[in-house]
């Protein structure tokens, strides 16, 4: 279980080790790109994708009249991507997806839409220089090769390794649109057995990190990534991140968290470990503030053993592939995550 799935990674990996596992999180985006990554597709699917990828390439044309989608333009979402250095980059995406219509199945479209999304990302978010529209359409056609490379030995891993067992591919990697607090009460989290293992990564107290928007430029944030994936976003800042970081005390924070935390042990067995990674903008009253949330809401913590003689709490790390504002300060507090593993204490 991943109760703060993200961008489904610990899904991806427990399909492919024949475990069952689901995830959950309050982001459609992440919902979105977890489904994708854990949806298996067949040779006729992939075949279909590639030709579609293929001959897209050579109908991204400026000239060629876009669609505009003019409700999401009317309600913001392509605010910030219209001006004169990423005009480009937003009419591509959207000659991109008025081709996607022409895929087979739900399943296609769906997976084409996902390496347009990873496109865009990699052309708008936290760029200083727009690429070009030319480089644009080479590198979608470079994402999405990649990404049917990756889907087919996905696919070639999971089919290994549920050869001769009863598990549906609902069942195998289960994607939940809904908070981790109250999760306990959700029938479809009721029906499947106690997790074994909870691997996660909850939003980090303090620190600032945008998971509904990207920062184009000189950081002017868009929530262009709903509009590519035609979902709507209804939630601010805080929602994603238990609170405003610069709140005194982060009393918000540390408050939806025990909620979220509460409701994660209440689906624990006693044989269950949460181990997540956490990062703090100030880890010296963060984390034993952390700590004293997760036993108050049920866990008590684990010691991992040391490499060398003794036991040593939470082992750290330098936090990887950090954005381009938060290298500028170099290390410190924030540039840290640790290691913290959990069982439950006592009945649910």
């Amino acid at each position: 279980m991943d109760p703060f799935m993200g961008g489904g990674t610990t899904i991806v990996e427990s399909c492919a080790m024949g475990r069952p596992a689901i995830g959950i999180d309050i982001n459609k985006l992440a919902v979105f790109v977890s489904r994708v990554k854990t949806t298996t597709l067949s040779p006729k699917d992939t075949d279909a994708i590639r030709k579609w990828t293929l001959q897209t390439q050579g109908e991204l044309n400026l000239r060629n009249p876009s669609v505009r989608p003019l409700e999401w333009i009317r309600h913001g979402y392509q605010k910030n991507v219209s001006c004169k250095a990423t005009w480009p980059i937003r009419k591509t995406i959207e000659l991109a997806l008025s081709r996607v219509r022409l895929l087979h199945n739900e399943k296609q479209r769906r997976f084409a839409t996902c390496g347009i999304l990873r496109t865009a990302q990699w052309a708008l978010d936290c760029r200083r220089a727009i690429p070009s529209a030319s480089q644009f359409r080479a590198r979608l056609t470079e994402h999405l090769l990649d990404m049917l490379s990756g889907i087919q030995e996905f696919s070639r891993l999971v089919l290994n390794a549920w050869r001769g067992r009863s598990f549906t591919v609902r069942r195998r990697a289960l994607c939940l649109l809904r908070s981790a607090s109250g999760m306990d009460l959700d029938p479809r989290v009721l029906k499947l057995p106690e997790p074994r293992l909870i691997l996660t990564s909850p939003p980090y107290p303090g620190i600032h990190v945008l998971y509904h928007r990207w920062q184009v430029r000189a950081r002017r944030e868009t929530p262009a990534p709903f509009w590519i994936v035609h979902a709507l976003d209804r939630w601010g800042a805080s929602c994603y991140t238990f609170g405003h970081r610069q709140e005194p005390g982060l009393r918000r924070y540390f408050g939806e968290a025990l909620s979220a935390y509460r409701s994660i042990a209440r689906v624990c067995g006693k044989d269950t470990l949460l181990v997540q990674l956490v990062g703090f903008s100030d880890y010296g009253w963060q984390l034993p503030e952390f700590l004293s949330m997760m036993e108050e809401a049920g866990f008590s913590e684990v010691a991992v053993p040391a490499p060398s003689k003794g036991r040593a709490k939470q082992p750290s790390r330098r936090v990887p592939n950090r954005r381009f504002y938060a290298s500028h300060r170099g290390s410190s507090s924030s540039s840290k995550e640790f290691l913290l593993i959990h069982k439950r204490t006592g009945p649910p």
